[in-house]
């Protein structure tokens, strides 16, 4: 038996998206059905819907969310009916080498549900990150639910899922920045901002935020940068070296993906600091760096995936301290929409407006 939900779909390559009839199985084996109460617009979807990741269209958008799980397959016992929960789009299988080392966020054969999601002609569709959130209901592995404290708005809840725990997870998990730090943020949107409010939760001393857009610099001052620089106008290397005594930071993250901004990264980083890669590149990209350098200037090269984040462990203590009034999760959602938005909320994050929109249902 199939229930009928309304999603979101990405048809083909930067076709508008459309608010279609979506057939949802019921769970099967190591399978959840949640309903879907908020999932916020990421880039990431954005990525979809133009092609940049892959083109197995059509594509169910929609992953950074969060729900209640209505029913559960055969052999689930992580979650039950009931449960609020933040999907993950990395179900830890705890059997690969990396988890078999104690090191899960490392895991090599994270899992989505078995069965497919369709169109009402029979059309397979393809979850974005194994989720597909932009709809009233959706089918997930068991291990995609982390089951949180209710009280906290499924708006800003489902935050964790993607974006935000990317960025925070950069700055505590990825770089380990430290009471006394010094940090710089290169592209402040959800994740960059997510990565200064990270900085700030650890004790960073000195954040610096970069941008070339005035009113994300803003926003960045009130998760907690002490400094900021617009790049349109400021050599942002030499900017960061000024406010660090002119030696670089300790920790600099590269929240955007371009090769352009990572050289500026590599260079703003104090002899034996580190540089963390968050931000998303595409295949395209290559990055050209003197040996030489690399060599001289020590320290530590790094990429974070999802924040290097293990759901079970971050997202419960992470809502915990913003329930306690410690992290201000909640000015990050912009606004909130309907399903039937979607395509415009896009052409907001294109132009800047906004650091989330979030539809809730």
């Amino acid at each position: 038996m199939t229930i009928s939900v309304q999603g979101v779909v990405a048809r083909g390559k930067g076709e508008p998206v459309e608010l279609t009839t979506v057939l949802v199985p019921e769970p099967g084996p190591g399978e959840a059905l949640v309903g879907v109460q908020a999932c916020g617009v990421c880039h990431t979807d954005l990525h979809y819907k133009e092609g940049g990741i892959g083109d197995d269209f059509p594509y169910l958008l929609g992953h950074e969310a969060a729900g209640v799980v209505e029913a559960v397959g055969p052999d689930v016992t992580d979650v039950a009916p009931g449960d609020f929960v933040i999907l993950n789009w990395r179900a830890v299988c705890g059997r690969c080498r990396a988890c078999r080392r104690g090191r899960p966020w490392y895991c090599f054969s994270t899992h989505n549900a078995t069965q497919k999601m369709t169109l009402e002609d029979g059309t397979v569709l393809s979850p974005a990150l194994g989720i597909g959130a932009f709809a009233e209901k959706t089918l997930v592995a068991s291990g995609q639910c982390t089951k949180v404290d209710p009280a906290i708005s499924p708006a800003t809840a489902g935050l964790l899922g993607c974006g935000v725990m990317a960025g925070l997870g950069a700055a505590l998990n990825t770089a380990g920045v430290t009471r006394g730090d010094s940090v710089a943020v290169i592209g402040c949107g959800g994740v960059g901002d997510g990565a200064i409010l990270g900085a700030r939760l650890a004790g960073a001393g000195t954040i610096i935020a970069v941008d070339v857009d005035d009113r994300k610099l803003d926003w960045a001052r009130e998760f907690g940068a002490t400094d900021v620089i617009n790049s349109r106008d400021t050599d942002p290397v030499a900017r960061i070296r000024e406010l660090t005594g002119g030696n670089g930071a300790d920790v600099v993250i590269e929240a955007i993906g371009r090769p352009q901004t990572y050289e500026q990264a590599f260079y703003a980083r104090d002899l034996a600091g580190t540089v963390v890669l968050v931000g998303v590149p595409t295949p395209d990209m290559r990055l050209d760096l003197p040996l030489l350098d690399v060599f001289g200037r020590g320290g530590a090269l790094k990429s974070s995936w999802y924040g290097d984040c293990l759901p079970s462990r971050d997202f419960p203590m992470l809502v915990d301290l913003h329930l306690s009034g410690r992290l201000p999760l909640d000015k990050f959602v912009s606004e909130t929409i309907g399903l039937d938005q979607v395509e415009e909320a896009f052409a907001k994050m294109g132009r800047g407006e906004v650091l989330r929109s979030v539809v809730t249902l």
